[in-house]
């Protein structure tokens, strides 16, 4: 993985999300092969922040269905928690949504 854009894929808006964004942890949905160090540089290299911290889960699909049509599963999906320094400024793109 080359492109810091290519791990990032968005960001988690979420009550959980908006919460931390207090002390400074913003959630992301970040590419499935991508490993904690990847991520980290690719949030210091979009955002221009200082990244302490990173933890990652990965999202088990759960069961959709529309109607009376057949159940489906949603994707499984990796989400990574990024805490960042004290020092660092805060990511612009979460700022109006608390």
């Amino acid at each position: 993985m080359n492109n810091a854009y290519d791990i990032i894929i968005r960001p988690v808006i979420s009550e959980q999300a908006m919460e931390d964004m207090d002390i400074k942890k913003y959630a992301f949905e970040v590419e499935k092969t991508a490993n904690k160090i990847e991520i980290a540089k690719a949030i210091e290299e979009i955002f221009g922040v200082r990244v302490i911290k990173v933890t990652t889960t990965m999202m088990r699909p759960k069961l959709k269905r529309v109607g009376g049509q057949r159940a489906g599963y949603t994707k499984t999906w990796k989400k990574a928690v990024v805490k960042l320094s004290a020092d660092s400024k805060n990511i612009e793109i979460f700022e109006g949504m608390a």
